[in-house]
């Protein structure tokens, strides 16, 4: 589809979701400044709730910018919604399939081209039993190291009281409270130039996790375990 295409998709989008956000939601919005005004980004998320990915778009969008995001390929199945999204430009994820790469190749372009990404590195909602930021995959390692763009850190929290986790019982009533907080581009000038090896990306994950940790750690004002919930290790 062409780019023109995508804008009116995604402009027909956030005209039908965000006034019942508006409405449905009070936000607490903190440092969307440092999502850049133009230029390929990555900007990533904690993943708290189903909801989550409308708050996450809410927020990126307040900031001036149009999310395209790398989500699950079951969700475009969905009637309507699927064709929204595809027509928007989202970027559905093949799970543990050889199409999988696909997808980054797809968001490494976006970025390439000047667009603003938006990964869940967890790959999907966290199982930690308190909702801290569990181990996670390394594809926003590895578009952020092949394009050179910058990785904006940004922590969520509220959503799972709208929608908890891995359920479908809505609590809209009474308005609950969104807030969602960016930090500065994670640093990664110390790795510019080393080969792209399994460890590197690694290392970066964990260091973008720890960015996100940290500011989800100010907004619940609350200290987050020592060791981070892997999902491998506790099957």
């Amino acid at each position: 589809m062409a780019g023109h295409d995508r804008e009116l998709a995604m402009a027909f989008a956030v005209n039908v979701l965000r006034p019942p956000m508006m409405m449905l939601t009070r936000r607490e919005w903190c440092g969307a400044g440092h999502i850049p005004a133009t230029g390929g980004c990555v900007v990533v998320c904690n993943h708290v709730s189903d909801f989550d990915p409308l708050t996450a778009a809410h927020f990126v969008f307040d900031s001036g910018r149009l999310p395209r995001f790398l989500g699950k390929a079951e969700v475009f199945g969905v009637p309507v919604i699927g064709r929204i999204l595809r027509a928007a430009g989202q970027i559905p994820v093949y799970r543990e399939s050889a199409e999988a790469g696909q997808a980054l190749s797809v968001a490494l372009e976006a970025v390439r081209s000047g667009r603003c990404v938006v990964v869940y590195p967890e790959g999907t909602i966290t199982r930690d039993p308190d909702l801290w930021p569990m181990a996670g995959k390394t594809g926003a390692a590895r578009i952020a190291l092949a394009s050179g763009c910058p990785l904006i850190p940004v922590a969520q929290w509220g959503p799972q009281r709208i929608l908890a986790p891995y359920t479908w019982r809505l609590r809209l009533f009474p308005r609950k409270l969104m807030q969602v907080r960016a930090g500065p581009p994670v640093d990664l000038r110390d790795l510019a130039g080393q080969p792209l090896t399994t460890q590197l990306l690694e290392q970066v994950t964990n260091r973008l996790l720890d960015a996100i940790t940290a500011l989800l750690e100010d907004i619940r004002g609350e200290r987050a375990p020592q060791v981070r919930f892997d999902p491998k290790a506790a099957s």
